[in-house]
């Protein structure tokens, strides 16, 4: 399984093979596809748990399925030589500790000319270098994308337009995809709802060959209004008179941006995948961050071992400026400080093996070692006595249909 080339995978249905088609003379062709992974995961701690973005439960010392496993579905008609429909389900474990199904894709797909195509409905945000088969991990060389930078921006959707462009020149070949649109995220046990009331984003890749080079850019303005325990913070804070401070944490229509920059090589048998990314907000409830990660690979047949170094860290101050370290309100500067806080400060290291032992699936083994910092960096629901490193292993078979 060689490295996919993103501009390839922006045309639906990707990596994935088609498993079934109809085609008749007075009706749209209509495809079928699918993708999934069964994986078991443990961590070598019983004193926080491993998850991925926004579960609210992960692994501890048992081994379990929830944080690596999914199953998708997607169907694609296509009308006619300018229009057609794609829908995409998708089952995993999210904001609850059950598995549950969401609709990720549903978009009609305009094509204007060989070169320009529009796209009206739910579709993939484009945030990061694979946000397009984040959640196929066939297509993927590692078991999963880094932690450290793709927990900076855990939106994978937005509802709107967007408009893609590609054309060649020499050897090179040049894709641009602009979308606007809002969207909505619930945290971890539904405690509250992040609204992404306007996003704008543009994505830039240049292929030639073996390389590929991509920047991202999204902006948006967004609010959380029925946050109980920041609600609690920001209007005591008020309430005695810190107003600068209470502004500096509230979240009601705030600004931020995240600019990232990618590079992929697949030359001959060595694989290569980088990004860079920087995450700025109004709000020091959600702070600034810079992450990045690089994996290397080795094609030897059908067995790819890699290696993949990750990190991110917090930009911005972890403490709000101007508030009593003691006295009676002491207990709200620290609850003010919790919020100034939770980006991670995270590094990992991780090997693994990926073998294609089939045209349409693989098996990874995949060991991971994170060194959070200063608190418990990406692992939810830690104990006060936690502290790193921590050991993750995983064991996954991905396949495509």
């Amino acid at each position: 399984m060689k490295f996919k080339p993103y501009l390839s995978l922006l045309a639906l249905p990707m990596a994935i093979s088609t498993a079934y088609a109809a085609d008749t003379p007075d009706g749209p062709t209509i495809t079928i596809s699918g993708f999934g992974t069964a994986a078991l995961t443990r961590a070598s701690t019983d004193d926080a748990e491993f998850a991925r973005v926004i579960q609210i439960a992960g692994v501890k010392t048992t081994a379990k399925t929830g944080p690596d496993s999914n199953f998708g579905i997607q169907a694609t008609a296509k009308m006619n030589d300018w229009l057609s429909l794609t829908a995409q389900g998708l089952v995993r474990k999210q904001i609850t500790d059950e598995f549950g199904a969401e609709l990720s894709w549903a978009f009609a797909k305009f094509k204007a000319s060989d070169n320009l195509s529009f796209r009206v409905g739910r579709m993939g945000l484009p945030v990061y270098m694979i946000s397009d088969y984040l959640n196929v991990g066939y297509s993927n060389t590692y078991l999963r994308p880094p932690v450290e930078m793709y927990s900076q921006v855990n939106l994978e959707r937005v509802d709107g337009i967007d408009a893609i462009y590609q054309t060649s020149f020499g050897e090179n070949t040049f894709t641009s995809q602009v979308a606007l649109g809002k969207s909505e995220t619930k945290s971890a046990g539904n405690s509250y709802t992040a609204k992404f009331n306007t996003i704008a984003g543009v994505n830039l890749l240049l292929e030639n060959g073996p390389f590929t080079v991509r920047f991202g850019h999204i902006y948006t303005k967004f609010s959380v209004d029925d946050s109980a325990p920041l609600n609690a913070v920001v209007g005591g804070l008020t309430q005695f008179g810190f107003v600068s401070q209470a502004n500096s944490i509230k979240v009601h229509d705030n600004k931020a941006t995240f600019t990232s920059l990618g590079l992929g090589i697949d030359w001959k048998n060595i694989l290569v995948q980088s990004e860079y990314g920087k995450r700025k907000s109004e709000s020091l409830s959600l702070p600034d961050t810079s992450s990045w990660y690089t994996m290397f690979g080795y094609r030897m047949g059908k067995f790819t071992p890699y290696f993949t170094h990750a990190s991110v860290k917090q930009d911005s101050p972890r403490t709000v400026a101007g508030l009593p370290t003691t006295g009676p309100l002491a207990g709200l500067t620290a609850g003010a400080n919790i919020f100034a806080s939770l980006a991670p400060i995270q590094t990992s290291n991780s090997i693994g093996l990926r073998w294609d032992f089939n045209k349409s699936a693989d098996l990874k083994l995949q060991f991971d070692r994170f060194s959070p910092e200063n608190g418990s960096g990406t692992f939810i629901n830690a104990k006060p006595t936690f502290q790193g490193p921590v050991n993750v292993f995983a064991a996954a078979i991905d396949f495509v249909f």
